[in-house]
């Protein structure tokens, strides 16, 4: 009779362990913690274009990244995501057309992680938007837009963000953007009529936990 009393508890541990494992095997896929946002800043610095000598040189700046990773894609596409650039490049500008030259960039397009490390995940991106290259107070010599130049821009890029914390992630980017019929006239120096700055950016990503 007394062993019988000592099977009662035991058995009842048993089955809570039982239980208790079962759940944390089925339970976690309803509520386990989700980074689907993510925002982060940057510092980038971008060679303007090596095909011209008027806008050969660097210009500094800030990027503003916000990312969302698309949720219940299925096994290679869960790594799919879409994300929006702000980009401003206002600083240690060198350039033989203006002291004053500053370029911004916003855009949006889809990125492509790879999930399989835990502290690293590559990715690369696809982007379109528009872009203003402003020459100050000095007028663009080669066409007929004095100041200022907007065009819609595509560009590709591809990067590597490394897990600070459990929210905190850094990020570090090479783009290569392309901005199409840029020189509207020919000119011998310059070869081809698009412009094609390409540049690093790094910064810090942080990811907004969310149960589901």
């Amino acid at each position: 009779m007394r062993l019988k009393l000592y099977h009662v508890p035991a058995m009842v541990v048993l089955f809570v362990c039982a239980a208790y494992s079962t759940l944390a095997q089925i339970a976690p896929a309803a509520t386990q913690s989700s980074n689907h946002f993510a925002a982060g800043v940057g510092v980038s610095g971008y060679d303007l274009d090596d095909k011209s000598d008027y806008l050969q040189g660097f210009l500094l700046g800030g990027t503003l990244w916000i990312d969302y990773k698309l949720p219940f894609m299925p096994g290679f596409l869960s790594g799919l995501g879409l994300e929006a650039e702000a980009r401003d490049l206002n600083y240690g500008r060198f350039s033989a057309i203006s002291t004053n030259l500053r370029m911004d960039t916003a855009s949006g397009g889809m990125t492509y992680h790879l999930n399989h490390y835990v502290k690293f995940h590559p990715y690369g991106k696809y982007m379109m938007g528009f872009g203003n290259v402003d020459y100050g107070k000095t007028p663009n010599p080669i066409t007929s837009h004095p100041f200022q130049e907007t065009r819609t821009i595509t560009s590709v890029g591809g990067g590597v963000d490394y897990r600070i914390s459990q929210n905190l992630w850094a990020r570090a980017e090479y783009e290569y953007q392309f901005w199409p019929n840029f020189w509207k006239q020919p000119i011998t120096h310059i070869h081809g009529p698009s412009l094609t700055p390409q540049g690093l950016s790094v910064g810090v990503m942080y990811h907004f936990n969310h149960r589901h």
